[in-house]
């Protein structure tokens, strides 16, 4: 790299998190939440089905009776892959990280990240997570660590 070169880098700006739209109808709610670090899903009053992602009606039975309950946001690992290359900015720093699905005690499955796992190629399924939160402006995003 050349002068030219370091200059132009120094000039440009950090890379940021690609963030959410709070503002979308269906997740407006659960993006509120988080900004109090709260994980919210919704369960139907009529059949008990558990909601996640935010929607309108239930996916068992089409109610629109959703109430919305809060995670304690402590869960298992179902699955995961391990990132080596990426080409957003802001992840391109963090590889090699873990993308997981983590089903939550209370019954919602939801994709994440697995922060400061050391050994990434060791077997997380099945492994215990709990929340953490990295926080915005106008939200925070889930992420989890092993317990």
């Amino acid at each position: 790299m050349n002068i030219v070169d370091n200059r132009q880098a120094a000039n440009k700006p950090t890379p940021t998190r690609p963030l959410p739209d709070p503002t979308e109808d269906d997740t407006r709610s659960f993006w509120a939440a988080t900004g109090d670090r709260r994980f919210v899903y919704q369960q139907c009053a009529d059949c008990g089905t558990m909601v996640f992602y935010p929607r309108a009606h239930c996916t068992g039975c089409l109610s629109g009776r959703l109430e919305e309950k809060t995670s304690a946001g402590i869960g298992t690992i179902y699955t995961y892959s391990v990132v080596r290359q990426s080409y957003h900015p802001f992840f391109r720093t963090l590889v090699p990280y873990v993308v997981a699905w983590i089903d939550l005690d209370e019954g919602p499955r939801f994709l994440s990240n697995v922060v400061d796992v050391a050994q990434p190629d060791l077997s997380l399924i099945g492994r215990r997570v709990q929340i953490e939160w990295e926080s915005h402006e106008e939200l925070s995003i889930p992420l989890f660590r092993l317990s």
